[in-house]
This record gives structure tokens, sequence and C-alpha cells, in this order.
């Protein structure tokens, strides 16, 4: 069976979840004997050709490949706001592409529901996003290293958060929650992949200068892994998501989760994340030692059910229904 991987995943889309998951992914069905897959080719002969983006390259590999079109649904409308300066101009070109496809998978119950009411009579499938436990997992020398990296005492704590600096994402609550807390370091992974096209861009740098000394932005960090490991736990204030890989890394790390309280995070992660719906609910998590080490022995083993290769298998057997 021949598939083929199609990514948009140059310039700053190479950082963004959807390339980096797309990456994960297709290193695990490359271990499978009966897949021939590829990695944006340029042929027409593929029985699957799986898209996860949909930029100007991707429909114009869409339109003379030959094979099954297949989609996975990691951006939708209800992501762009709060994310994007212009979304309310990009919203409106998603029913049209999405209806284009032969067949979409989605990630999570919201994100099914949403892709369903804009693509009707596209077939639709819901498969998880994965992890790899491989390589997210605790590693004590990567913790110290990342600590000594930014100037943190390996006796303070940490909380993280690895997310685009957007509205959507939760980073007024993120410095609001940092004032609150100056004992504690607050630890922030990436940046804007959107440059000034950004939501709220301008406004997010003026509010980054008002930030204590406890808050530090990293920018982009060449290993991920190491900022998961330093952190003791993490903080996800999203307001809306498919399934993020964030959560899935950090708890596969060990690292304990608390999350804002929406529909994607119960769903997904009851049982062995945190859970807040203001900041003071928050604020109380943060400085409840006791709560934080119960979760955190429950993180690793709660991600073995959205480990990489079983969602590799998932994957497998679907475009196995899909070839006619």
């Amino acid at each position: 069976m021949k598939v083929n991987f199609f990514v948009e995943d140059m310039l700053f889309f190479k950082y963004i979840g959807c390339a980096t998951l797309a990456r994960m992914l297709a290193g695990k069905l490359a271990e499978n004997a009966d897949l021939d897959l590829a990695w944006n080719a340029h042929g027409y002969d593929y029985d699957v050709v799986h898209y996860h983006t949909f930029g100007p390259l991707a429909l114009a590999n869409k339109k003379y490949s030959r094979g099954v079109k297949v989609l996975t649904a990691h951006s939708t409308p209800r992501l762009n706001n709060g994310n994007l300066a212009f979304s309310d101009t990009v919203n409106r070109l998603y029913p049209g592409i999405y209806r284009g496809f032969d067949h979409i998978i989605t990630i999570s119950g919201p994100n099914d529901q949403e892709v369903r009411e804009m693509a009707p009579d596209v077939p639709v499938t819901l498969i998880p996003n994965g992890v790899n436990r491989d390589r997210f997992r605790p590693e004590p020398e990567k913790r110290a290293a990342f600590r000594r990296e930014h100037g943190i005492g390996d006796e303070e704590m940490v909380v993280l958060t690895v997310a685009q600096q957007t509205p959507r994402k939760g980073i007024y609550d993120f410095i609001a929650l940092s004032k609150e807390h100056p004992d504690i370091k607050f630890v922030w992974v990436g940046g804007f992949p959107y440059g000034s096209f950004s939501k709220d861009y301008r406004r997010i740098e003026e509010e980054k200068k008002g930030c204590g000394k406890n808050v530090i932005f990293t920018g982009f960090v060449r290993d991920i892994t190491a900022a998961y490991c330093s952190a003791d736990l993490f903080f996800m204030p999203s307001f809306a998501e498919g399934l993020p890989m964030v959560i899935l890394e950090s708890m596969a790390t060990g690292v304990p989760v608390l999350a804002r309280r929406i529909p994607e995070f119960v769903e997904n992660f009851e049982g062995a994340a945190l859970f807040f719906d203001d900041l003071e609910e928050a604020g109380a998590v943060v400085e409840d030692e006791t709560v934080i080490r119960r979760h955190a022995a429950l993180s690793r083993p709660f991600t073995d059910r959205f480990d990489i290769g079983r969602v590799a298998d998932l994957h497998v057997n679907l475009y196995k229904e899909l070839i006619p």
C-alpha cells in the first residue's frame, strides 16, 4: 500500500502542532512493512494521500493525485478565533476546502462535531493524536540541564506552558497567575509562528514587559523534551483545542497537568488531569504540593492509551478500509 504524507512544513509551519504530529506519526508508520510511505512526494500514483495541512501546495497536489484523499482536521475555524488576527476571513474558506476531501480524520469529540457540521457529506473517522512515549519520558539529566540554562534553581517550583503566544492559548491568564504567585517560576515555551498576524501581537508583547522576574519566555527551544523534564506542573489555560500534543507530551514525561475545564480536555483527560474554571481555582492547585504529587504519579501511565504505536495502527486500518 503506497501512502503519501503531505505536510506544508516549510518556514514557520514546521513549528506548529500539525507538522510535528505528522512527523511523529510518519516515523511510526514507516516501521510498518505493509506501507510504502512517502513524504511530500509529487507523484500521482499513491493509494492514499494523507494531508495534514491544506495550504496552496497541498491543494495543488490534491488536484492531480489519484489516490484516496484524507485530511486530518488539525485546524478548524473554532481554533482560529483568538489565534489569528484575520480569522473571520480565513474561516470562510474552510467549508469549501473540507468538502473537497474523500475522508476526514477528527481528533476529539468537539473537533468531530465541528467537522461534521461543516462538511456533512464527507465521511469522518475519529482517531486521537498520539505521543511517542519513548521520546517523552522523565530524564533527570535533562531536567537539571534546562534549569541551569535558564537560571532556575534545583529546588524552585516550575509551572510550564508550551504553546503559541495568543489569547486562545490563555496567555493573559498565564501572566495573571504568575503575578499572583511570585515565589513560583512560570516558563512559557513558544512564540508567534504567525508573527504580527497573530492575534493581539502588540498587546501581548506589552503585557510581557510587565511580568515579574519569576517569568521566563524562552521562545523556540531546540529540545522540547528537556523543557517538559524541567517542570513540576504543566499549565494549559487554552480556551479551545482539538487534542493538544503538549498535554500528552507532558503527561508522558510524568508531569501533572492543570488544564482549563473545557469539553475537549475533560473528555480526553478526565481521571488524570486537574481542571480549573477560574484563576482562583488554578492558584489553589499551584500551591497544593500534595495534589500535584498525586497527579504526577497518574500522568505517564495514563498516556499508554495514546501511545503512537496504537494510533498508527488505527491509521493503517483506516487506510485499508478506504482503498477500493
